[in-house]
């Protein structure tokens, strides 16, 4: 097995170069580093990290939490998050979150990582206390609101702006009474998102009515098999005309009931998702939504997560993100 000193003289480097790329410091240069990874795949290299760990006290992985991963929006981040990662010389692994197994979860990763990344779980109070004690770094992609009490950094869209800019495309185009679709029972960033929707129709002179708010339990199933009931309870007309979803799975569900049940679209009902991934081209019509920016919030996420190691302040990051419209409205 080739030795760093092979790798550094490979690279056209030295050795404590080398170290530096493998132990995650940021005073290498962007081209060096790529350099350094690249002799160590030539060569087959495998840094002893057990050796390593037991050395620097760090593990060079991640834990991710995920909700659930048949959801591409939190897989597309996941993806995102890993490559950057892996640029840093990370390891990450995964672990699906639910919050009957949070304590065992929690407990099994002490001493195993360098750092936790949630993806909107909403942990208890008592949980991000543990955390913080075993002076793990911790830092939540969108927004929780546990976290934030307990000053977890987080990264999100500015959803109020975005919101704005979805009801007034609707409004535009002759939609008054709107409707929202989410997931307030397995998903807190979706609390969230709905929160600034709420602010954001105030904000353009509306109101969401009682009526108006569905529950579509976060995934394409579910939100077909709720909307379908919805559907059924109002045969002589829906209370809205236009109507906006906290994810793109559930918008896709209501599209799809639409087309079963004849219901024009949009003319009858425009339909609006949140987060653009590849799923809302491939229906038909192509379904409107608000753009995450998935990559950029993965090379975030290790940006801050690398000054959280290096107990720096961070501060919460808004990202922009923007409309595409499409057929659906």
């Amino acid at each position: 097995m080739a030795s760093r000193q092979e790798v550094a003289e490979r690279a056209g480097v030295s050795v404590a170069v080398v170290s530096y790329v493998l132990n995650g410091k940021n005073n290498v240069k962007m081209e060096t580093r790529e350099r350094v990874l690249a002799a160590m795949k030539e060569l087959g290299y495998e840094p002893n990290l057990l050796a390593r760990s037991l050395k620097t006290k760090k593990t060079g992985q991640l834990a991710v939490l995920v909700n659930y991963l048949g959801n591409p929006f939190e897989a597309g981040l996941l993806l995102h998050i890993e490559s950057a990662a892996r640029e840093e010389a990370f390891l990450v692994f995964f672990q699906s979150y639910t919050p009957d197994t949070e304590e065992q979860l929690i407990s099994s990763l002490r001493g195993r990582v360098d750092g936790i990344i949630l993806l909107g779980q909403e942990l208890m109070a008592a949980t991000y206390d543990r955390i913080l004690e075993w002076e793990v770094p911790i830092l939540s992609v969108t927004q929780s609101p546990n976290a934030q009490d307990r000053g977890i950094p987080y990264m999100d869209v500015d959803w109020s702006v975005l919101y704005k800019q979805a009801i007034q495309h609707l409004k535009d185009n002759g939609h008054t009474s709107i409707g929202y679709m989410t997931d307030t029972e397995s998903s807190s960033y979706h609390v969230k998102r709905l929160q600034y929707f709420q602010q954001a129709m105030l904000a353009e002179g509306l109101e969401l009515q009682e009526k108006a708010l569905l529950s579509g339990g976060g995934r394409l199933e579910n939100a077909s098999e709720d909307f379908q009931k919805f559907v059924d309870k109002h045969p002589s007309g829906l209370p809205f005309s236009a109507i906006i979803c906290t994810n793109d799975l559930m918008a896709a569900g209501i599209l799809d009931v639409c087309k079963k049940n004849g219901i024009q679209i949009p003319e009858q009902l425009a339909i609006l998702g949140s987060e653009n991934i590849l799923m809302t081209t491939l229906t038909e019509p192509q379904l409107s939504v608000i753009h995450y920016p998935r990559d950029e919030v993965g090379r975030l996420a290790m940006e801050m997560m690398k000054e959280l190691m290096e107990k720096r302040p961070v501060a919460a990051r808004t990202l922009t993100g923007h409309l595409v419209i499409r057929g659906s409205s």
